[in-house]
């Protein structure tokens, strides 16, 4: 389903003012929206898109309440192309009780702020070594210990050029740099920028990214006129908190260009499909991005990494997968893999993400159900490669998940 487009300005007109907007929303009532549409509808995969035509809300930000949810297990993404989620066990319990549009009402020359969900607690920190450089944002102290994700769980910090890499990117932000995570799916990208950003607000890309993603787009209020809503890029801009460009180099590059007047010196943006308006960011604003360079269809322009000019590589933290409790023979499997990986033996090796799902399917059905799960999880051409070192991890041979005979009573 496609958002309404508004009627087509006259070439020598410029659009006038809405004369209604959507109901102003206070943190957390977009994404317990989105939970109870997605409630409602259990068992059906919803694009982004669709729940927000369904609530008349930019497609942007209901797509960064669906990753909310999906990362505090509210939700779950069932499919990534398109994009869709669907409805979990805990759905309804983040559910909001009703859903009731507000009447139009004449918008404010204040634009509101984002529905992005309260900063975590400030972990422990140090102050910043005297002379170090500041901003309107704040002097970047050092982190001492791990740091609360949005999600509430524990970020554990590791060194980036002999600093915790939760400082490193804060310092970067105080100075206006722009770094790009790369590594491969599961290795903490996320979880570093939200450690680092607790207040970011995050733009799930992929390849039917379009323009309105990031600036918004127009819906329709329920008197049936259409008015603009903006998009994610313009909060972050207008509210001076991090962006976050998730999946970047997956988003068609004429669309990701919408971003770089924003990131170099101009700091401004200017939105043809809402008349011209003209957007400046102010103080605090940062971008920062993630890139897995293989997944498929991702690609790495020039004109995006001449825009990030720190690019940090991300692998997984196999000491911090111990330190977890993550089974040791399991490590060993993930440890030998990614050594054969960058000798170009296998093109896969399980990450942090993976190790941890392995803990918890271990917990739930055994080991063995456990280390079968990670060769059936494993690419086709690197299956029995994956299955030997498996093999010898663990002294077994064993097999991918799968059904059984079926389980017959006596009479």
């Amino acid at each position: 389903m496609t958002t309404p487009t508004p009627p087509a300005p006259a070439p020598t007109t410029t659009p006038t003012a809405p004369a209604g907007a959507p109901k102003r929303l206070g943190n957390g009532e977009l994404r317990a929206m989105v939970a109870k549409v997605l409630a409602d509808n259990a068992g059906t995969e919803l694009t982004p898109r669709t729940i927000a035509h369904t609530l008349n809300r930019s497609s942007g930000a209901v797509g960064n309440a669906c990753k909310v949810l999906a990362d505090r297990g509210e939700a779950e993404v069932a499919s990534t192309s398109p994009l869709a989620y669907r409805a979990t066990a805990t759905t309804a319990s983040a559910a909001a009780p009703t859903i009731t549009p507000a009447p139009p009402r004449t918008p404010r020359s204040k634009t509101p702020k984002s529905t992005t969900s309260a900063p975590a607690a400030v972990p422990t920190t140090t102050p910043a070594p005297s002379g170090a450089g500041g901003s309107a944002v704040g002097l970047a102290g050092v982190v001492t210990g791990p740091v609360k994700r949005p999600n509430g769980m524990d970020y554990h910090p590791r060194l980036l050029s002999g600093m915790p890499d939760v400082t490193a990117l804060r310092r970067l932000r105080d100075a206006g740099v722009a770094a790009l995570m790369y590594g491969p799916p599961g290795t903490g990208k996320t979880s570093v920028v939200e450690a680092a950003f607790p207040d970011c607000i995050t733009v799930q890309g992929d390849g039917d990214t379009v323009v309105a993603d990031f600036v918004g787009d127009y819906t329709k209020t329920p008197d049936g006129e259409f008015v603009f809503v903006h998009g994610p890029l313009v909060h972050a801009m207008r509210d001076g908190v991090p962006l976050f460009i998730d999946d970047a180099t997956l988003i068609p590059p004429t669309v990701l260009a919408v971003v770089y007047p924003a990131m170099d010196g101009r700091r401004q943006i200017v939105i043809k499909a809402n008349g011209g308006e003209v957007v400046d960011a102010a103080p605090g604003f940062y971008v920062v991005a993630g890139h897995n360079p293989g997944v498929h269809g991702a690609v790495l322009t020039d004109a995006l990494a001449s825009r990030f000019s720190v690019q940090v590589q991300v692998s997984s933290d196999y000491d911090l997968a111990d330190q977890l409790g993550v089974d040791k023979k399991a490590v060993r499997v993930a440890r030998n893999l990614a050594t054969r990986q960058e000798r170009g033996e296998v093109g896969w090796a399980p990450q942090l993400r993976e190790l941890l799902a392995f803990k918890k399917i271990a917990a739930v059905l055994g080991v063995d159900a456990a280390a079968g799960n990670l060769v059936g999880i494993a690419p086709e051409e690197d299956r029995a490669t994956v299955a030997a070192v498996v093999r010898d991890a663990f002294g077994r041979t064993v097999t991918p998940l799968a059904l059984g005979a079926r389980i017959t009573t006596k009479p």
